[in-house]
């Protein structure tokens, strides 16, 4: 990119020798000894550069680099900047080159590789030594002690194993995107690996998201107890954030919607309630797929928190505003009641909302069942059905209103039958309570889902 940006300025009229090979080692092996050596060869032809000139094809580079950022770096970086940390940009790049890109991201300050200067031109020669490896390391080092840092509270990322012996330097190291070297290093130092396309605590298998991997099963043909009929999957968009609101029928939704998400060719992340995350191996398995843990009796903001930044990185969020299953004749009611979370979400970051309505799903899992049903040999399979509609901008400033019409929407989505206003049968009605159901049923549309924080 850079030597393409220097020629467009008529700085160089060709090649260095071996750039192509050069540039497809690096894509292929990211940075190594070799690496920089072929980077070295490149500082002779500085000689005579105008320093005012390099400064605007810096920025003709930091401009393009800045559409290669990862969803999650500026999140990151805007976290540790509300905490009040000193942003510190170390690179073996060159400082013209990279120190434009330093100031679009809001770092503070670079710690590069630099070039020696005389008048207003550039002499072809470093001036100190190239930042790599070990010459890195003692450089952020020295900068530390200069600025009275105490690296012992600092936080480190980089995706180089050449910059082991810095990560160990540091209080906070994170292995960011790493190669297979690095990752093993990684983990048997127990430093925190990231992957910055993701969400914090998404896993990655060889380069890929578990959901990636399992998308090849998670067709709606391969489900035993079901037969699933999707509808309006084109709503879904291909890129960017948006969040899923569904409606909340039975304990099987969050497996039809995972259809409509793998089908789409997206990663969504799921909000859950926290007895979803805290059985043993299905917790774990949702955690690193990036589910999130929602404990309404804290209170807290911090699933919504963790879920605006998912969209805002171009991550799909699944939901379901009512929080709860509707229990007894609130199960009937044609009128859906939800939560904020949805309302406040969309307010946060100003994506669409896609509603998706959900019916029969409790023939697959009622409520008063512990496991799902599954169909007898020679028994036809419940249908369920998945509407996916248009996607929408929440308007309504008001919480409350904002949340009426996203329930709204999700209604005009279901069949007509679900909003027909009837008497449920004392049978209907016991299958909409948990096992070992002891409560009052006449107490059950209090507990319909209202305001929530």
């Amino acid at each position: 990119m850079i030597q393409r940006h220097l020629r467009l300025a008529g700085l160089v009229s060709r090649n260095f020798p071996g750039e192509r090979l050069f540039q497809t080692a690096y894509e292929l092996f990211g940075e190594s000894g070799l690496a920089m050596r072929a980077a070295r060869l490149q500082s002779g032809a500085k000689a005579g550069w105008d320093v005012d000139e390099i400064a605007a094809v810096a920025g003709k580079i930091a401009d393009e680099l800045m559409d290669q950022v990862q969803s999650f770096v500026p999140g990151l970086l805007k976290e540790h900047r509300d905490a009040g940390r000193t942003l510190v940009l170390a690179t073996a790049s060159n400082l013209p080159t990279i120190e434009a890109l330093a100031d679009r991201l809001g770092f503070d300050h670079v710690i590069a590789t630099r070039w020696a200067v005389e008048g207003a031109t550039y002499t072809g020669a470093l001036d100190g030594v190239r930042l790599f490896g070990a010459n890195k390391r003692d450089a952020v080092l020295a900068w530390a002690k200069a600025h009275d840092i105490d690296l012992t509270g600092s936080w480190f990322f980089t995706d180089s194993r050449f910059d082991a012996d810095l990560l160990g330097a540091v209080g906070h190291p994170v292995a960011v995107n790493p190669d297979v070297q690095l990752a093993i290093v990684a983990r048997l130092r127990g430093w925190t690996v990231r992957h910055l396309d993701k969400p914090e605590g998404v896993a990655k298998i060889a380069g890929r998201e578990l959901q990636e991997w399992l998308r090849p099963l998670s067709r709606p043909g391969l489900d035993p107890s079901a037969t699933i009929v999707i509808e309006g999957l084109e709503n879904i968009p291909a890129e960017g954030g948006a969040i899923l609101a569904f409606n909340h029928r039975s304990y099987y939704d969050s497996t039809a919607v995972s259809y409509v998400i793998s089908q789409s060719g997206r990663n969504g992340r799921f909000l859950g309630k926290k007895e979803v995350f805290d059985v043993p191996v299905a917790g774990t398995i949702a955690k690193a797929m990036g589910g999130i843990r929602v404990d309404r009796g804290t209170g807290s903001d911090e699933p919504l928190e963790r879920a605006a930044e998912a969209l805002r990185g171009g991550d799909v969020i699944a939901m379901a505003p009512q929080g709860t299953i509707p229990r007894g004749p609130a199960f009937f009611d044609p009128e859906l009641m939800g939560r904020w979370g949805a309302a406040r979400l969309a307010a946060m970051t100003g994506v669409p909302i896609i509603p998706v309505g959900l019916w029969g799903t409790d023939k697959v899992w009622p409520r008063n069942e512990r496991l799902p049903r599954f169909p007898r040999p020679g028994q036809h399979k419940p249908v369920v059905t998945v509407t996916v509609g248009k996607p929408f901008k929440v308007k309504a400033k008001d919480p409350d209103e904002a949340t009426r019409s996203i329930m709204r929407k999700i209604v005009a989505v279901l069949p007509p039958e679900a909003r027909e206003k009837r008497i449920p049968t004392e049978r209907e009605l016991a299958k909409t309570y948990p096992s070992g159901y002891k409560g009052d049923p006449n107490q059950e549309v209090v507990r319909r889902p209202g305001r929530d924080t």
